[in-house]
C-alpha cells in the first residue's frame, strides 16, 4: 500500500528471513522514496537519535521494557545495541523479559527501509504488542519524513 506520504508499507518473507531473531512473530517493513542520499547508519541516527528521548523511554523501556543503554556510544543507536552494520545497512536489538525486537535501516538507491520484527518471548509480549503495533504502524511514516527533512537540511 502506497499512502499519501510515499511510504511503501509491508514486511515481507525475505524480512523475516534475513532477522537475526530465530522466530518473527510480527514484522513491519515501510519503505521511503526520497531525495536525500545517506548511510544506513545516518538514517538511523536521524531517526532515532544518539541517546533514546524522552518518548523513546516512555515507549521503549516503561510500556515495553525493552533494555537500553542511556550512554551515547558508536555501538548503540538511541540506546539499541548495533547487531550488524554495513553501508546499506544497520540491524539495531534489545529485549525485554518478553519481547525480543530488531530494527533494520536499509539504503538502496533512492530508498530508505525500516524493518521492524519481534519475537514474543513470554505470553505478555503477545497481549502487549499488538495493541501498540497499530500506534506503531500510525508513527513510522511521520518518523521517516522527519528524518528525511533533518537529513536534508544537513
Amino acid at each position: 500500500m502506497v499512502t499519501s506520504t510515499g511510504v511503501v508499507r509491508g514486511a515481507l518473507a525475505a524480512d523475516r528471513a534475513g532477522s537475526s531473531l530465530d522466530a518473527v512473530h510480527y514484522a513491519d517493513r515501510c519503505t521511503l522514496a526520497t531525495g536525500v542520499e545517506a548511510g544506513a547508519e545516518e538514517w538511523a541516527r536521524a531517526l532515532f537519535g544518539d541517546v533514546p528521548s524522552p518518548a523513546e523511554v516512555l515507549i521503549w523501556r516503561v510500556l515495553l521494557g525493552f533494555r537500553l543503554d542511556p550512554r551515547r556510544s558508536p555501538d548503540t543507536v538511541a540506546g539499541w545495541r548495533v547487531g550488524e552494520r554495513a553501508p546499506d545497512r544497520i540491524r539495531l536489538e534489545t529485549a525485554s523479559a518478553s519481547l525480543s525486537a530488531e530494527m533494520v535501516v536499509r539504503t538502496a538507491g533512492r530508498r530508505v527501509t525500516w524493518t521492524t520484527s519481534l519475537r514474543y518471548d513470554r505470553p505478555w509480549g503477545r497481549l502487549l504488542w499488538p495493541p501498540l503495533s497499530a500506534v506503531h504502524r500510525r508513527l513510522v511514516p511521520r518518523v521517516l519524513a522527519a528524518a528525511e527533512r533533518e537529513l536534508a537540511r544537513r
